[in-house]
């Protein structure tokens, strides 16, 4: 078992249990996915900026991800409805445990100047979105073999209820939030 989730099962289901007062255990949340998205909008005029991108994700996610599409054509953007621009990856159970262990452990700190992260990212129903400038804090991408240095959204999707069960439930699983 991932030593995330040993953890969320052994301390932070008791502690928010108490702080909350739930009657079932069940009531506690949980988090129930991770999405990566990676918008690739240079992919309108290089179409093998896409291939690099899906390469990059499949590496940092240990899963391969899906080629996201544009829905509608924008002139001003020069995109045509149905042109890739982007790939995204959903995470569950065991792989999002061990992505969320080896981002809040190893690639969090590899950023430059790093504070923390904001806790102003909640959406209001208790999910959090990170915005990340560079895939390079992740260990499993190669400088060497980076095509274009691209940043990426992580939205760590909870079942709870309101904003302040979301951050104590990050907040026990070790997410680094800033003081």
């Amino acid at each position: 078992m991932n030593r995330l989730k040993e953890k969320y099962l052994k301390e932070v289901v008791p502690s928010l249990q108490n702080k909350y007062s739930y009657k079932s255990v069940m009531e506690v949340p949980k988090l129930e996915k991770i999405v990566i998205n990676m918008g690739v909008g240079d992919a309108t005029s290089n179409s093998k900026l896409i291939d690099a991108a899906v390469a990059d994700l499949t590496e940092i996610a240990g899963q391969k991800p899906v080629v996201t599409k544009a829905r509608k054509s924008i002139a001003g953007f020069k995109v045509r409805e149905g042109q890739s621009i982007g790939c995204k990856v959903t995470l569950r159970g065991e792989a999002m445990y061990n992505f969320l262990d080896k981002l809040i452990s190893i690639a969090l700190p590899r950023v430059r100047d790093f504070r923390g992260v904001s806790e102003k990212a909640f959406d209001g129903r208790g999910n959090y979105t990170l915005g990340i400038k560079e895939q390079l804090i992740f260990s499993e991408i190669e400088y060497d073999n980076v095509v274009k240095v691209r940043g990426m959204d992580i939205v760590l999707v909870t079942t709870a209820k309101s904003n302040e069960e979301a951050y104590d439930l990050l907040k026990e699983l070790g997410m680094p939030f800033r003081k």
